[in-house]
């Protein structure tokens, strides 16, 4: 019998100048990006999070934490890949990825089919399994006012069992 788990996911990272906006694997034009150790992709981090969390295990900040040098400005879609493998060593499938992006700017819509194909072939599944939203705050808090962008991500997983 197939077991089925739930996970969930959120990361958020201030927008800062010099730096690209790389948002699910696809870098968007954009004045300012998001800062971090890494690429800073919140889309990325919080499908990764909600991976790990539907399989039990520890979050992205235990697999690849931010004193490491060696994740200094790793593409995320890295993260992802052997984020995805490890699922798999455990026995796990990914069934499903949804996700929510939360942003005044810069606007998403065009990078959407883009990022669906990138995450998924990150994480070894069919871009109609993963969905990608975008809402805004209406102007609300540090992401309505275009100082922060967040993302929210939820995965269904299975293995026998």
């Amino acid at each position: 019998m197939k077991q089925f788990r739930i996970g969930n996911g959120y990361d958020i990272h201030p927008l800062t100048e010099g730096r690209r906006c790389v948002l699910g694997g696809v870098e968007i034009p954009s004045s300012r990006g998001l800062s971090g150790h890494s690429d800073a992709d919140c889309l990325t981090h919080a499908v990764c999070d909600a991976l790990l969390g539907a399989a039990g295990l520890p979050d992205i900040g235990h697999y690849f934490p931010n004193t490491d040098e060696a994740y200094r400005d790793i593409d995320s879609q890295q993260l992802l890949r052997q984020t995805a493998a490890l699922l798999r060593s455990k026995g796990f499938e990914i069934e499903n990825i949804d996700t929510t992006l939360v942003a005044e700017s810069p606007r998403v819509g065009p990078y959407r089919d883009r990022m669906k194909s990138t995450l998924a072939d990150s994480a070894g599944i069919s871009p109609d399994r993963i969905g990608v939203k975008a809402t805004t705050n209406e102007g609300m808090d540090d992401i309505g006012r275009s100082r922060a962008i967040a993302a929210y991500a939820v995965c269904l997983v299975s293995r026998d069992g």
